[in-house]
């Protein structure tokens, strides 16, 4: 059964904690001073790395965004990433916005995309978060961050990749990627879809949080067909949604908070990267300090 507490109640939580504390690290704006570089992690692939000057914590959670754009298109640093970064940088955290293979360029993706070939896109962007994360692992004294609290955020194509990479990794098509040997202790989706939630199990199960609209017709909201493809084209292909996700979780006894827009559509993709607030509270509070909760919060 589903362990649901209204937003009233984590709304009072969060104010007396902050109450009680004052500034906290990894949820409240710390450090305005920020700097940025550029690393080659793979191949030509490169990722932006953002951290806090004058910070004398040596050991800092990761953040690693992944950007979103149907594996076609998109940026790491577009207005929306550079934004999103520099506001959770500005929190405490090592926070890196990465690159992958755009493996749908100039390519269909829709439901004249056969089934094999979406798989075969998913996995390579998995792929590629796990070289990223273990480049950044390897390199953990340097960048002062804690390979042992890693969190994934992604956008759309960008979520399906972190998600993917979270929770597929005993699927069949999977069994060959170089998942990290660094932890990930959390992930954070704007508007994505796993391949099977079968495939989320308590080995695999880590805190989640989702956003997404419910008349999204690009990424399910709950199980449905990429796209919505019918069963008779190429590109049919049964993804599991936030809410099947979060199903799957509350089975598995993890926390996750499942922010959905009963209206809303895809744009979640975009809406969710001005939510740092709540993103950085959930990470702090249920991530790092292990508060559990199991949430089902509408937006409005």
């Amino acid at each position: 059964m589903e362990r649901a507490y209204s937003w009233i109640t984590l709304f009072i939580f969060s104010c007396f904690f902050s109450a009680s504390h004052g500034q906290v690290r990894y949820k409240d704006s710390l450090f305005s001073d920020i700097s940025t570089s550029t690393f080659t992690y793979q191949d030509t692939l490169q990722l932006d790395l953002y951290l806090p000057k004058k910070d004398t914590v040596k050991q800092r959670p990761l953040v690693l965004l992944v950007h979103g754009g149907g594996f076609a298109s998109g940026k790491r640093d577009n207005p929306l990433e550079k934004k999103f970064c520099m506001d959770m940088t500005s929190r405490g955290y090592v926070v890196a916005s990465m690159s992958y293979h755009l493996t749908r360029k100039g390519k269909s993706f829709g439901c004249d995309c056969p089934s094999t070939e979406k798989i075969e896109t998913f996995k390579q962007a998995s792929q590629d978060v796990a070289y990223a994360v273990n480049f950044l692992g390897e390199k953990q004294d340097e960048l002062g961050l804690d390979s042992k609290k890693i969190i994934l955020v992604g956008s759309s194509a960008g979520a399906e990749a972190v998600l993917n990479t979270v929770f597929m990794q005993n699927h069949y098509d999977f069994k060959d990627i170089a998942f990290p040997k660094e932890r990930i202790v959390g992930v954070v989706s704007f508007a994505g879809a796993v391949l099977g939630t079968g495939y989320i199990t308590k080995e695999t199960a880590i805190p989640t949080l989702l956003y997404h609209g419910k008349m999204d017709r690009l990424v399910p909201y709950g199980s449905a067909p990429h796209h919505y493809c019918n069963p008779e084209s190429q590109g049919y292909l049964i993804l599991g949604g936030s809410q099947a996700i979060a199903k799957k979780l509350s089975q598995q006894d993890t926390s996750y908070v499942l922010m959905y827009d009963p209206k809303g559509n895809h744009d979640w993709a975009n809406l969710a990267y001005k939510r740092t607030d709540e993103i950085s509270e959930f990470i702090k509070e249920v991530v790092l300090d292990g508060v559990f909760t199991q949430s089902k919060i509408r937006l409005d």
